[in-house]
């Protein structure tokens, strides 16, 4: 009578484990584990899970690139010959294949774009669009911007690939847009939305340019990562170092992709396109790095 009963409590545990798992497997689909992590991947480079739970929950995949460590070359999405835009929509994986990089993140706003359903957006892969943003690469200017409407700050990569945020130098070589600046010479700029929840992609430097901040904060994933607000991201950032920093194009935009071992895109965050985890979105420009 004993074996039996401890017989059907061994079954019951292990039918109870085996539920949990599936029950995780589900949950998780393919997304990273909600738990801190701090590895280096490459020379030079350095990737942390910063995990929060309060006031909800966030799940923020960074990028440290060192540059006293490793050779890097940062490049943006140069312009593409089409009609009707500057640029042909790509994935950040695709763009992270297409030009040979070992790290991508999204770039600019952009339009046309919509997103109604999952059977009806824009853009799909190969349509023409547009970064809100100046934009340039090597040395190349393809986008003006909204300077009437309502004028972003703008990143500028020399050819030494020093980063500097809203001075352009006398011969731009890369530049690209964002949405608002989150820090200005060490400060958080004042009156930053802290209400609205979104994924985020943002990016930053300390104060002698030394390290180089990527950031991409998941979001409309409950129970998983509901996002960040740019108060909350402005503090993630100041807390990492950034002595400047930028905020990029967020939600269903934000990815940030790395080369892997085998020489395919490996998506470290989980975007989220039209309301689909993991999907990624078609976007016009993005900021990549090479590693020499």
């Amino acid at each position: 009578m004993k074996s039996k009963k401890v017989f059907w409590l061994l079954s019951a545990t292990l039918l109870g484990l085996a539920l949990l798992a599936g029950g995780y497997s589900i949950f998780s689909n393919g997304r990273s584990a909600p738990v801190p992590v701090k590895e280096k991947i490459m020379d030079g480079v350095t990737y942390m899970r910063v995990v929060k739970y309060l006031p909800h929950s966030m799940v923020a995949h960074v990028l440290v690139i060192d540059k006293k460590v490793g050779e890097f070359q940062f490049v943006v999405t140069p312009p593409d010959e089409v009609d009707g835009g500057a640029l042909k929509a790509r994935t950040t994986s695709q763009f992270l294949e297409e030009f040979d990089v070992q790290v991508a993140i999204n770039g600019d706003g952009f339009s046309p774009w919509w997103s109604r359903s999952p059977a009806d957006y824009y853009p799909h892969v190969g349509d023409p669009v547009t970064p809100n943003g100046f934009s340039a690469s090597f040395g190349e200017k393809y986008a003006d911007g909204l300077q009437d409407v309502r004028p972003e700050p703008t990143l500028y990569i020399s050819r030494r690939g020093e980063l500097t945020f809203n001075k352009p130098p006398n011969k731009i070589y890369h530049a690209l847009s964002g949405d608002r600046m989150l820090i200005q010479g060490g400060e958080i700029i004042p009156g930053l939305d802290d209400a609205q929840i979104d994924p985020r992609t943002a990016i930053g430097i300390n104060r002698n340019g030394r390290f180089t901040y990527l950031v991409v904060v998941d979001g409309r994933q409950p129970f998983y990562s509901e996002g960040a607000t740019f108060a909350e991201l402005a503090d993630l950032l100041k807390e990492l170092g950034a002595f400047y920093a930028m905020s990029l194009d967020g939600g269903g935009s934000s990815t940030m992709v790395i080369e892997g071992g085998d020489g395919e895109p490996v998506t470290l965050n989980s975007p989220i396109d039209n309301y689909i985890p993991l999907r990624e979105r078609a976007v016009a420009n993005h900021l990549g790095v090479y590693i020499k």
